[in-house]
């Protein structure tokens, strides 16, 4: 019997598709809820982003089901597009599209929430724009890059309504550039915004998330130089002013592994991080990206449950929470993880391509693929000596299986350990790789039950590398 693919895992669009910056939001049309994704579009590949917006959503109950509308925008002058963002007022929905590579921010609109979107106006809105339609109808837009910018918009949804502009809501980062201020920049522990930013209204107080750039050490999740790859979060009581407090709520460094000194590794190589929480369907999200491929260039939409909580004295905490006696006091980022929306594990019986693995070390990386097809793989190439490559998490179910099917290739003879739940784990199966052949079935040992991670550590001769394809059990 010919097997089905896993879809709709992390990332949750299709292996093709490279949809970074993906700002979700849940929008009902004719009597329809359901989760939309506007981002830009990995398209250039020799540059971030491309010359148009895609839409994809998902029914709030089923998160692995997207369905792609097809472009909803393209450029006026055919420039690139950075990150965009899209609300809607009344029944009309407004997307903010960012040319010139953010550099020219134009409104446009549509009576649908998948475009098209048409008659752009420029605002007085730059870098990374995201908007907040307030329970009121008033409007704020939040902007910038390493500085942030914050204003009330007129009734067009393009103007800044006159002494509502704060220049620096949060602090900033330091960078190497010269043309930023010496004298505008600094940093705290949770005040270091780099770009992307995206409000929410939570719990009834502002929440201002965007990209935090690290200026130090995060010993703890293995960061040891200036790092991007956070998603982080300031609160206020107040549209405009007074942020504070917040953490992170998502890293995209991989699965972290803890050493016995509390200090962490990173698995998976680290870029710019871009998106926002959702509350779908009574849970809550987080969508960010990842980065596939030897640079920048080809990133995917990713998301994680996530918790938010409010303790006694009003503050908001996000992410993975930590609770004392049912009251919330800490929180760190969610683990980074290969099932997204397949919250009950990805089912072991499919088809799982290497590209979703969120577990890759040792100089491999998960190679980008555009054919649009439903059983494309995302291999992991350049495989070395030691590398390991792990998926969190499986679902076996109640019946263990009895073998596993690799697809992988190696260029001199080589060797798979197959781990359960940790990369030192239990060893599962045993296979070895030959020159010229590139699928292998192999009995696995018995018992493996439930939900569980896989790991997949490569042995081979130095100097030679190899390719992980797919797997499956049976």
């Amino acid at each position: 019997m010919k097997k089905e693919w896993i879809q709709g895992a992390n990332p949750y669009m299709p292996l093709w598709e490279h949809v970074p910056d993906g700002e979700p939001r849940v929008f009902t049309y004719q009597g329809e809820t359901r989760v939309y994704v506007y981002g830009s579009h990995d398209t250039e590949k020799t540059e971030y982003c491309g010359r148009d917006y895609v839409v994809w959503s998902a029914p709030v109950n089923d998160l692995t089901e997207w369905r792609c509308h097809g472009v909803c925008y393209e450029a006026q002058d055919h420039s690139i597009l950075y990150a965009p963002d899209v609300v809607q007022k009344g029944d009309t929905f407004y997307i903010y599209a960012a040319e010139q590579k953010g550099a020219v921010i134009r409104v446009a609109k549509s009576k649908t929430p998948w475009g098209p979107f048409t008659d752009p106006v420029k605002t007085d809105l730059g870098f990374d724009p995201g908007i907040l339609v307030d329970d009121d109808g008033r409007v704020y837009a939040y902007w910038g890059f390493v500085l942030s910018h914050c204003a009330e918009l007129n009734e067009d949804m393009a103007t800044i309504k006159p002494g509502t502009l704060h220049d620096h809501p949060l602090g900033h980062c330091r960078v190497e550039w010269d043309w930023v201020p010496r004298e505008e920049t600094h940093q705290d522990d949770y005040d270091a915004f780099f770009e992307a930013s995206s409000p929410r209204k939570i719990f009834g107080k502002y929440v201002y998330i965007y990209s935090r750039r690290v200026n130090k050490p995060v010993p703890e999740l293995g960061v040891h130089e200036d790092c991007n790859g956070f998603l982080s979060y300031r609160v206020s009581d107040h549209p405009l002013t007074g942020f504070k407090d917040g953490g992170d709520l998502s890293f995209n460094g991989g699965e972290i592994l803890k050493n016995q000194d509390g200090t962490g590794v990173m698995t998976y190589r680290w870029g710019n991080n871009h998106g926002s929480v959702m509350n779908v369907n009574g849970s809550w999200y987080v969508f960010y990206h990842r980065h596939t491929g030897a640079d920048e260039y080809a990133r995917q939409a990713m998301l994680e449950p996530i918790d938010a909580a409010q303790d006694k004295d009003g503050k908001i905490y996000l992410g993975k929470i930590t609770y004392r006696d049912g009251e919330p006091v800490s929180s760190c980022p969610v683990d980074m993880t290969s099932q997204g929306p397949h919250v009950n594990g990805l089912d072991a019986r499919k088809w799982i391509s290497a590209g979703y693995a969120c577990h890759v070390t040792g100089g491999a990386f998960i190679q980008p693929v555009y054919e649009q097809r439903e059983d494309i793989s995302a291999p992991i190439i350049h495989i070395q000596d030691g590398t390991v490559a792990g998926f969190r998490y499986l679902q076996f179910g109640r019946n263990a299986p009895a073998s596993i099917t690799v697809c992988a290739s190696a260029s001199t003879d080589a060797e798979i350990s197959v781990r359960l739940d940790e990369p030192g784990g239990k060893e599962i199966a045993r296979i070895p790789l030959h020159p010229g052949q590139d699928e292998y079935f192999y009995p696995v040992a018995e018992g493996i039950l439930g939900k569980r991670a896989v790991y997949f550590l490569f042995r081979l001769r130095e100097g030679t590398d190899a390719i992980l394809d797919r797997f499956t059990f049976d």
